[in-house]
Order: C-alpha cells, then structure tokens, then sequence
C-alpha cells in the first residue's frame, strides 16, 4: 500500500484506543525516527488488555505471531493503539493491535499492526485454563 493510501482523516469511529502514547526524544534516534523497539514494547502492552480482561487476570506473552511497521513514528506523534481479542484456545488469548498516529500537522495514519499471542497463568505462573466467557442473559 502506498503513503497515500494509508491516509485518514479520523481515527476508527467505533472503537475506543486502549492504550495512548507519545513518544519522546528518548524513544528515537538522532533524526527524530522513533525506534521499532519502543513501539513493540507498547503494542505488548496494549495487546495485553483486552488478554488480561478475557483471562480475567494474570497473562503472559507467548509470541509475536505477526508485526508490520507500514510507517515512521516520529518524536511528537500521538499513538492511539486499538486491541482486540481474535481467538482464544484453553489457555491462550491471540489479540490483533492496530496503532495510529496523529501527526504534528494532524493527518492520521496507520502506522503499525500486530498480532500477539499471551497465555493466561496462576499465582505460580503456571499455565491456566480460560475462565468461561460471562453470560449476557438476564
């Protein structure tokens, strides 16, 4: 996809960002460019709230199943990170994150996608099964 393409003017009208971030200098190099690591280590972070509520506790990373960096982060860029849950097996919760930046000039634009994989664990950290999904019924 091109530049052009991954422009918006909005952020997803029908979602809620779990997570909002603005990296500082020290989060890039010399020129201003924010580094992947910073990034990934905030993805994790917002992909492990939806993984904690479905677990209703204590989770693990497992994996970074998928990332892709479509564009730059820059110094003073305001990251709103999307998550939600995709699968879930008997102890583990897939969650995709999609990030989005709201430049200086206030174009918006995706910037990042990922797709991580946590494990739900004990006291002991010790592998646990889900807890059963919540009943909406009255």
């Amino acid at each position: 996809m091109t530049a052009a393409s991954e422009s918006r003017t909005d952020l997803p009208a029908d979602r809620d960002p779990v997570l909002r971030m603005m990296p500082m200098p020290t989060d890039a190099n010399f020129h201003g460019d924010v580094f992947g690591g910073w990034i990934m280590a905030q993805l994790d972070i917002a992909g492990a709230i939806p993984a904690y509520r479905r677990a209703r506790g204590r989770v693990a990373t497992v994996a970074v199943n998928a990332i892709q960096f479509r564009q730059p982060v820059f110094v003073g860029d305001l990251l709103s990170f999307y998550a939600d849950v995709i699968r879930t097996g008997t102890t583990s919760i897939t969650v995709e994150v999609e990030v989005y930046a709201q430049r200086q000039d206030g174009s918006i634009v995706k910037v990042t996608e990922a797709t991580l994989t946590y494990v739900a664990t004990d006291d002991s950290r010790q592998r646990r099964p889900l807890p059963p999904l919540e009943s909406t019924a009255p």
